[in-house]
């Protein structure tokens, strides 16, 4: 899964999470700062800070983390575009059974850190076409996740494709001593 955040509370943000054949979960990100952000939300085995490009253009993306050995290149079809803004209680209370049924997505969530999660969708694409590698070995063709990669209380969407979201995380208060 590729985070890709115009803006987050430390700027412009790219990651990538993905888990290895024997289940191990990794959080590849470019700088110190991005990986303990990341990192405070979602639960990961390993942590790589790295080179990490990430080119997005509508339906085209491309992914190069020469550091980790991962290329990744989409190509997608035309988006079904949400284009209001909803508030919290619409994207866990109703957008959540739809999204659920659909996509096999949860909308709303408690990550292991304990942070608040809602997935408000603003687009979404099918991947109609596309490569990754790892260490220059190819990853197969296109197909469903399976099994799941347990990042946090929701997994990527059944088929490959390609999401865009406005995230809205809450904290959990600290408790007065």
């Amino acid at each position: 899964m590729v985070g890709t955040w115009t803006s987050s509370p430390i700027g412009r943000l790219d990651d990538l999470m993905w888990a290895r054949p024997d289940g191990r979960r990794i959080l590849l990100a470019p700088t110190d700062e991005a990986a303990e952000y990341v990192s405070s939300v979602y639960g990961f085995d390993e942590v790589v800070v790295g080179p990490l490009r990430v080119d997005l253009d509508g339906r085209r993306f491309d992914l190069h983390a020469p550091g980790a050995g991962v290329e990744l290149h989409l190509r997608a079809g035309p988006a079904l575009a949400v284009p209001w803004p909803r508030p919290a209680w619409c994207t866990r209370w109703v957008e959540g059974p739809v999204a659920r049924r659909l996509l096999g997505v949860r909308t709303y969530g408690v990550s292991p850190s304990g942070v608040r999660e809602w997935y408000r969708a603003v687009s979404v694409r099918r991947v109609v076409a596309g490569w990754a590698s790892v260490d220059g070995r190819d990853l197969g063709r296109l197909g469903p996740l399976d099994p799941p990669v347990g990042f946090g209380f929701s997994e990527p969407p059944r088929f490959p494709s390609m999401v865009g979201a406005r995230p809205l995380l809450e904290w959990p208060r600290p408790t007065p001593a």
